[in-house]
């Protein structure tokens, strides 16, 4: 067990060329047995795409917080 056990983490990626380090940051957080939800905006899908974030994270990526398909278009509380 660890510190990070069951501790849910929200991840925000923003377009920079950084943005690929935020893979390795995921992988790290669940191997601490941490839940991550990963968000981003769009000039982030230019450096890193969705699917590999979702790969890592084990949850789908969230790229809008007012999806009108998702929790009745309520996705920023939920990540609250």
């Amino acid at each position: 067990m660890t510190i990070l056990s069951g501790q849910h983490i929200l991840v925000g990626i923003t377009g920079g060329i950084a943005a690929y380090k935020t893979v390795e940051l995921v992988r790290r957080l669940r191997n601490q047995q941490a839940q991550v939800q990963v968000v981003m905006t769009q000039a982030a899908e230019s450096f890193i795409t969705p699917l590999t974030l979702q790969a890592v994270s084990g949850r789908p990526v969230r790229s809008s917080l007012l999806d009108p398909k998702a929790e009745s278009g309520m996705g920023h509380i939920e990540m609250a």
